[in-house]
């Protein structure tokens, strides 16, 4: 049978059933899709690709899903570091914004954050920022996948004037969006603090009629809690509940103060977590108790944040990030073992993203998103367990092709679909303009 792409790998590690490593198989693509994962005698035996590779010390297993970011301010990397949350946004980044904030910024940041992505081995990133109809067109034309935000916020931006346009701008790029076969949407309300009541019913209502989900930072300081507590005598997430947001679609970001009636009420509510542990670590924003909520059954994805506030895209590192802080927090050894990280960076957020039909793990039917992570490094052997090695050991610098729906994107550690030093040339231009006026 002849098909389009053949992967035979030293390891193929399908997240989906978890804990299992295949061992000299072969991954094979069609038309964008898997069509089937076996030995690779069998495979030499059974099928004739048009393309044929052997990646002899190699892992292959799903791309990982940035289930949280701000794409565009990859161009305000390292900018008021080391200050905490509302003195970082208040004092520099939200006036940075003003400034700046324009369709260009965003297309130029986006790519750069794009690229950054691709070579770490992300296949998918879930946005959350200004001109999100620009950034859907920068992702469909590098070939990523993307869930793109429809941001909504009370007061006005270069973006829109009030809540009213930014839902129907929003509504109105849903629309234009509803073909691209790598695109998809979410509305995302910013968080409770910049959104009031009325903005918010419209958005569970719309997010109900669209079947699309809903994206906002929850509880991500104890400062944003209690502020809440003091304005309304309610916590941002029973305000949340009372106008029944809290259920299938919604994905909460932080969630780094949490009691365990709210955990309880959450998971019963079948809601969805991302946990984002580099960037709550350097804003001291404080703890998802994430071994908790995983034991009562919240879905927890894992994202990065903004490369302004982590200050990277790398997954990886989120991955092995996430794993030992939540140890340390559950004070058990055992919590997030390895395998749960990698869930947590894959199949989780597909499922947050109501996309785990399609993406998230190597499983006969799905899109064929696919990563090879070479191990033949000194970092990573002696080689026992190929997934705490990729866990606790690998660097995204190991991260040696990409596809995305069977499409190479990354060959051999370079980009096939963006000219990086295109983007290098304009990162440096905005690094001066921003340098001239910080």
């Amino acid at each position: 049978m002849n098909v389009d792409t053949i992967i035979h790998a030293r390891w193929i590690i399908p997240v989906e059933p978890a804990s299992v490593t295949y061992d000299n198989h072969a991954l094979v693509i069609d038309q964008g899709r898997i069509v089937d994962l076996l030995p690779s005698e069998a495979a030499q035996q059974r099928y004739q690709g048009n393309v044929v590779e052997h990646l002899d010390s190699h892992a292959l297993l799903p791309g990982f899903i940035n289930c949280h970011t701000h794409a565009a301010m990859s161009l305000m990397r390292g900018i008021a570091d080391d200050l905490p949350l509302m003195d970082w946004l208040q004092n520099h980044i939200w006036p940075l914004e003003q400034q700046w904030m324009s369709e260009a910024f965003v297309r130029d940041g986006v790519n750069l954050a794009i690229a950054e992505m691709i070579r770490g081995g992300t296949t998918c990133f879930n946005d959350m920022y200004f001109f999100p109809d620009v950034a859907a067109q920068q992702a469909a034309h590098c070939g990523i996948r993307a869930c793109v935000g429809l941001i909504v916020i009370d007061f006005p931006t270069v973006w829109a004037a009030n809540s009213d346009e930014y839902i129907a701008k929003g509504l109105a790029l849903h629309d234009t969006l509803r073909h691209e076969p790598l695109i998809t949407t979410a509305f995302a309300p910013h968080a409770p603090y910049t959104v009031s009541d009325q903005p918010l019913q419209k958005i569970k209502m719309l997010a109900d009629e669209l079947n699309i989900p809903i994206h906002i930072h929850v509880h991500e300081t104890a400062h944003e809690v209690e502020q809440a507590q003091v304005q309304s005598g309610q916590r941002p997430l029973e305000r949340l509940h009372q106008l029944d947001l809290v259920n299938p679609s919604l994905i909460a970001v932080h969630m780094t103060q949490l009691t365990a009636n709210e955990i309880t009420r959450y998971a019963e509510a079948g809601a969805h977590i991302v946990h984002c542990p580099e960037s709550n670590l350097k804003l001291a924003s404080g703890f998802c108790p994430v071994a908790e909520c995983l034991n009562a059954g919240i879905n927890v994805a894992l994202g990065t944040d903004g490369a302004a506030s982590n200050n990277d895209l790398d997954m990886l590192g989120e991955m092995r990030t996430a794993a030992l802080l939540a140890k340390a927090v559950a004070q058990n050894a055992s919590a997030v073992p390895a395998m749960t990280a990698l869930q947590m960076a894959t199949i989780n957020g597909a499922k947050a993203l109501g996309l785990e039909q399609e993406t998230g793990s190597l499983t006969v039917g799905k899109a064929a998103d696919v990563i090879a992570i070479d191990l033949n490094y000194l970092e990573t052997q002696p080689l026992y367990c190929p997934i705490s090695q990729i866990v606790y050991a690998a660097d995204r610098r190991q991260v040696s092709d990409v596809w995305i729906a069977g499409k190479r994107l990354l060959n051999n550690r370079q980009l096939t679909t963006i000219d990086a030093a295109v983007v290098q040339q304009k990162t440096a231009i905005w690094q001066q303009r921003l340098t001239d006026n910080n």
